[in-house]
Formats: structure tokens, C-alpha cells, sequence
């Protein structure tokens, strides 16, 4: 029982140390290639996601358009399936984390000790502008991935207070009942909540959305006055780029997962889920197509389009793209780079947790300014020790 006690200790006091000296960090900074980068997110997007909504008539742009076509290998520190909090942690901080969990270490959730760096912190010590948007509400787990530090992905009031408390931008999407306008206007921000308020914003302004939970479709319900994703992207691309610094924006499309998980009806056969799953496929889509139109013609932006996990164990069955779950699963997913050859090696897969690593090295920033702590490296190492 001593002997476990010390080597409990010893663990903890080595994943410690970890965090403070980490193993891996990124590569000593070069020039800058970039000015700016839009990472987008379809939450839950798996290969076959695509490939559904070509079966549901749709024309993608986002594949034949990219530069670079890999994949991004999926899961968390403590899951071989990440769930979104994990995998937000692995795209914005090169860290993994246990599922649930919101830009932490493993074995410090409450950051006692130390925090991994979240990529649109670095941005602001940059002097970038930085944005969060996304069709799921402002205390999604994706959103809170790229602008908050939290324990739980569900405490979505401590999430909603700093988030009003930090120094991004704009962070917008759909309405949540844990704040107000009173509330957000007193933080700073400008509360909007329709699309012509959103289209009246300015250079300089700082701005939190919170729209209807439908601007994930390609047409909005008659009387929504809330604006589609690829028009919040479009707007917020014009926001942030009106600065001399750069800026990072984050898009996610959250309704490829939502629509993979709904259950109601037949589970694994409900045409309604197919046809809405790809509708929110070809949603985000023009999206990508609004962010890769400005990035082509800007000349100084990188656009890096992923997942962070796969929802639906979609696949083929008898001619037809089938749903056989109803959960996450840990199938690689697309990786799509624009304007960029030489972010990820072409055709491979490479770690979730290296995406914002790489894009760091884009940027120019040293590994003093955006480190990698690789928690599951120690463990590894660990592992080694105590077999020889």
C-alpha cells in the first residue's frame, strides 16, 4: 500500500512537471506566412457526412477546393471516442483531455496549477482580433473550446462569465438562458440577436450574438430573423479583418452532430435525419465556401477546415448512406487546408492535437509563445519506467 501511495504521488508530481517543462512544443518561430486563420469545425463531420449529402443531391465545395486533403485522427486522454469538449481542447490547445472537460489539464481540472494555452489567447497576445461563431449555443462545447478555460463543458454559467469576461471579439450563436442583454452590454459587449443587427455592427465593435438555435440550414424558417452561418461568417470575417494585426476566427457547424444523435423515429434509417444531417452538411459548407472566397482573394489567410469527431457510424449499406449508432465513434475525419501545400503531409492522418501547433508555426510564433504539453507522453514514458 506505501509503495502504491509514493508511486501515486510520483505520478501526480511528474504530470506536474509535464505541464511546466512540456515534452513537445512547437518549432522555433520563422517569418510569419499568415496574417490571419479561420479554423472551422463540423462538429460530428465524419468522411461519409460528405458523402451523404452528395447522395441527397447537394454539391460540395469544400472538397474540390482544398489544397491539402488528409485526416484528423480522433480521441481524448481519456477515451479512444473524444466527445466535443475533448476534442475542441486537442484543436485549440494541442492538448488532450478527458471528455467533458473545456481547455484543462487532465489532472488539473480546476488549473490550480497550470492551463494549457487556448490558440485565440495566443492570437490576442499577438494583437489579433479574434471570433468564436457557430450554429449551437454560445456555451456549446466547441465555443467554449476556443474561448474559455472549465472544469465542466456543462457548467454553462461559469462558461457564459467568461466568456463575457475575455477579450475576444465577437462570440456568436444561438441564445442561451443563463444571460441577458443588460447582462452581456454591461461586460463591453453589443447584444445582438437578428440579422440586421448583426449587418449594422462596425469596425471596433465587440459583439455577442445569440440568434434562434436554426441558422445551421441552408433557408431559415419563414419569420427567423436570426442570419445563416454563412452570413455570420461572411460578417465576421469583415469585423475582425478591419484591424492591422491579423485575426483568428473559429466556425463551427454544429448540426451535423446534432442531427446524427437525434433518435427519434427509426433510429438508424429516419429519412427526416439523413436529409436534415446533410442540409446541415451543405450549411456549413457555404460557410467554408464564404471563408475560402475571402481567403483566395486576401492573399495573407489560411483556412483549416475539420472535425472533431465522427457521430453516426455512417457508412454505406445496400447503395444507400446508413446511421448504425446514434454516438460518437472514433473514425479519423476530413482535414481540408486552403491557400496552404505544406500544412499537413497530403493524404495522411495526422493527431488532432497538432492542428493548432501547425497552425502556430504558420503564424510565426515561437514555442514560448504557443508550447504543446503532451500529458499522454508522459504517461507513456511512465509506463516504460515502471516495465524495465
Amino acid at each position: 500500500m506505501k509503495t502504491r501511495k509514493i508511486t501515486s504521488l510520483f505520478l501526480v508530481l511528474l504530470l506536474v512537471f509535464s505541464a511546466a517543462a512540456p515534452f513537445v512544443y512547437a518549432e522555433d518561430a520563422g517569418a510569419a506566412e499568415y496574417k490571419n486563420v479561420i479554423i472551422m469545425i463540423g462538429d460530428g463531420m465524419g468522411e461519409n457526412h460528405l458523402e451523404l449529402a452528395k447522395e441527397q443531391g447537394y454539391e460540395l465545395f469544400m472538397e474540390d477546393a482544398a489544397d491539402e486533403r488528409g485526416q484528423s485522427e480522433t480521441r481524448s486522454f481519456s477515451h479512444k471516442v473524444t466527445d466535443s469538449a475533448a476534442g475542441a481542447t486537442a484543436l485549440s490547445c494541442g492538448v488532450r483531455n478527458i471528455n467533458g472537460q473545456v481547455c484543462v489539464y487532465a489532472f488539473d481540472p480546476l488549473g490550480f496549477l497550470v492551463r494549457p494555452k487556448i490558440i485565440t489567447e495566443a492570437a490576442i497576445e499577438h494583437g489579433m482580433k479574434t471570433g468564436v461563431v457557430t450554429s449551437d449555443k454560445t456555451t456549446g462545447a466547441t465555443p467554449a473550446g476556443f474561448s474559455v478555460h472549465a472544469k465542466s463543458r456543462d457548467d454553462s454559467e461559469l462558461i457564459t462569465e467568461r466568456q463575457l469576461a475575455s477579450d475576444l471579439d465577437l462570440i456568436w450563436g444561438a441564445a442561451v438562458d443563463c444571460t441577458d442583454k443588460e447582462t452581456v452590454e454591461a461586460s463591453g459587449f453589443t447584444y445582438i440577436s437578428t440579422k440586421s443587427e448583426m449587418d449594422a455592427l462596425g469596425p471596433g465593435s465587440r459583439s455577442f450574438g445569440q440568434f434562434s438555435s436554426d441558422t445551421w440550414r441552408t433557408e431559415l424558417p419563414e419569420g427567423d430573423e436570426s442570419p445563416l452561418l454563412a452570413e455570420m461568417t461572411v460578417k465576421a470575417i469583415e469585423l475582425l479583418d478591419a484591424g492591422d494585426g491579423g485575426f483568428l476566427l473559429m466556425v463551427e457547424g454544429a448540426h451535423i452532430d446534432k442531427n446524427s444523435h437525434r433518435t427519434d423515429g427509426d433510429v438508424y434509417h429516419w429519412d427526416e435525419k439523413a436529409a436534415d444531417t446533410a442540409n446541415a452538411v451543405k450549411g456549413f459548407d457555404d460557410a467554408i465556401k464564404a471563408a475560402v472566397g475571402f481567403a483566395r482573394e486576401d492573399g495573407e489567410t489560411l483556412v483549416v477546415v475539420t472535425a472533431d469527431h465522427e457521430t453516426g457510424d455512417l457508412y454505406e449499406e445496400d447503395g444507400v448512406y446508413t446511421f448504425h449508432s446514434g454516438s460518437h465513434t472514433g473514425k479519423n475525419v476530413p482535414l481540408l487546408v486552403y491557400c496552404c501545400d505544406d500544412l499537413i503531409p497530403n493524404g495522411e492522418a495526422v493527431p488532432n492535437k497538432s492542428v493548432p501547433v501547425r497552425i502556430a508555426g504558420k503564424l510565426g510564433w515561437s514555442k514560448l509563445d504557443f508550447p504543446r504539453s503532451d500529458v499522454g507522453l508522459a504517461f507513456q514514458w511512465l509506463k516504460k519506467l515502471f516495465r524495465s
